[in-house]
């Protein structure tokens, strides 16, 4: 089901806001949310994914959170099916979708469609992790650089599940990923939206994810990740690579202390951050809001409300 207008969609790095001004937003809009966070989907994964609270979901409906278990797979594929049955069934009940998130791809594979490559190999997957193994961190990615440039430049040095993605396509058609999704076109586009992302000064929003990493360790999750431990829950696990989770594997192997665990915590918070900005200037689609100095989430969706009326989102 195709929407009339434009289905908006409000994006922005970690701890910029989004949470409160799109429940608020939603509420005056009789609207519901789509998550598109790629780590709140993951079931008692509460506090290190900034999952909204029990009472912000009992205000406004929201949908694809606590999709799947830690140990579960969860691809991009599968998100971009999920959200897109969400969106029409949405639609079609005559409601309104919101979708928000910080999830880069998860976003663009909504706006712009999805590449299916080969299935996977693991045979192949097997043969290049070793490779990894072998060589040291960065040989797979040294690969791709070599191979596919246009591919790398997409990819960050450390995502290996991606980097190794990208080779597999490469050695199974003995193309660049690149020039497949070039020629693929991503043409299937049954809604269209309206990318909104929300920013705030650096030193401004630095400050914001130090005072987000201090409430959640407030809030318990030290606790929230040994008790996903003692469930059986390795760092090998993709769910357990989220910024959080990962950092007190170390500290409960007693390789950091506990400041030094919080103290990388907000560094590489403040680094994905800024990785996330890096990705959203790529989106040429995308209407920059800048709300430095705007804490009051009323005054945030003023801000978004000029951005509706002068673009006509929303169904």
């Amino acid at each position: 089901m195709s929407s009339q207008k434009p289905i908006l969609i409000i994006a922005g790095p970690t701890a910029v806001g989004k949470t409160d001004a799109s429940i608020l937003l939603a509420r005056e809009q009789g609207a519901e949310i789509v998550s598109a966070d790629s780590m709140q989907i993951y079931r008692g994964m509460d506090i290190g994914t900034a999952k909204p609270t029990p009472e912000q979901r009992k205000l406004v409906y929201h949908h694809l959170i606590d999709v799947v278990g830690p140990a579960q797979p969860y691809s991009v594929g599968d998100y971009y099916r999920d959200a897109r049955t969400t969106i029409d069934a949405i639609l079609k009940n005559g409601g309104t979708p919101i979708v928000v998130g910080g999830t880069g791809l998860y976003i663009r594979a909504l706006m712009k469609g999805l590449f299916h490559g080969p299935p996977a190999d693991l045979e192949l997957r097997e043969r290049l992790l070793a490779k990894e193994a072998e060589h040291g961190e960065g040989a797979l990615y040294a690969d791709l650089v070599r191979l596919d440039p246009e591919a790398a430049i997409k990819i960050h040095p450390n995502d290996l599940r991606r980097t190794v993605r990208a080779l597999e396509v490469y050695h199974l058609r003995d193309r660049k990923m690149s020039t497949l999704q070039r020629e693929h076109g991503f043409g299937d586009r049954p809604f269209t939206f309206r990318l909104l992302f929300l920013v705030r000064s650096r030193s401004e929003l630095y400050h914001r994810i130090d005072q987000r990493v201090d409430a959640m360790i407030a809030a318990g999750l030290e606790q929230e990740v040994k008790g996903l431990i003692l469930q059986g829950y390795g760092r090998e696990l993709v769910s357990m690579q989220a910024l959080g989770y990962q950092h007190f594997f170390d500290y409960f192997s007693n390789k950091t202390g506990f400041h030094e665990t919080v103290e990388l915590l907000k560094r590489d918070t403040r680094r994905f951050a800024k990785r996330q900005f890096t990705w959203f200037r790529r989106e040429p689609d995308a209407c920059w809001i800048d709300i430095t100095g705007i804490a009051e989430p009323a005054k945030i969706v003023e801000q978004i409300k000029k951005y509706i009326e002068i673009s006509g989102s929303l169904v």
